[in-house]
């Protein structure tokens, strides 16, 4: 979810940072279909049904991300969808690692006030001998703030990965390309001319 909110953020600066809405509407973005359609199945199986049995559950929330595989692999010579996709790499080893849940650490569970249901599915528990833990939910944003959650990495990776294919492709100052020093020298002295 906070990633969501991060890329919709993202999306609503780029007027600040002199990108234009109508550039970012000529991305070549191919099969957006199918990271939305990956979103929506693990929405489904965290929060619609998360009493779903276990293994059907870990298989959708696995499947979600062969969703977004595909679409990156489609998408991967847009500039920057490389920190996108190893975002989600970063994920998918950690949830594979560990039978398809993202680790957790027991202090950022605690720091973000989340409460543990063991009869539930959780796309993000603590797990007793956490594989690779250091590509887990080990972030928090405290519970007192809004939107307190535990994040990784590769959230941090994905969540700045999107930021630069938006603003790059929606021209913001700040990713186009310096100008030629001697160019501008040349264009001054054209200029006093």
């Amino acid at each position: 979810m906070i990633v969501l909110i991060l890329v919709a953020l993202a999306v609503a600066s780029i007027p600040l940072v002199g990108g234009s809405f109508a550039a970012l509407t000529k991305l070549p973005v191919r099969a957006t279909w199918l990271v939305v359609f990956g979103f929506g199945i693990q929405f489904l199986v965290i929060s619609v049904v998360p009493d779903l049995n276990h293994n059907l559950a870990v298989a959708v929330h696995l499947t979600s991300y062969g969703f977004a595989t595909v679409f990156f692999v489609l998408n991967r010579k847009i500039a920057w969808m490389w920190l996108v996709g190893l975002g989600g790499l970063a994920n998918l080893v950690a949830i594979a690692a560990n039978g398809g849940v993202m680790p957790a650490s027991a202090w950022a569970t605690r720091v973000a006030g989340h409460l543990e249901e063991t009869n539930k599915f959780a796309n993000s528990a603590v797990v007793d001998h956490p594989r690779l833990q250091f590509l887990g939910d080990v972030f928090a944003i405290p519970a007192s703030w809004p939107f307190s959650n535990v994040f990784s990495i590769g959230d941090v990776l994905l969540v700045i990965g999107c930021v630069l294919v938006l603003h790059a492709a929606s021209g913001a100052r700040w990713t186009r390309p310096a100008a030629d020093p001697v160019e501008q020298t040349d264009q001054r002295i054209s200029a006093l001319r």
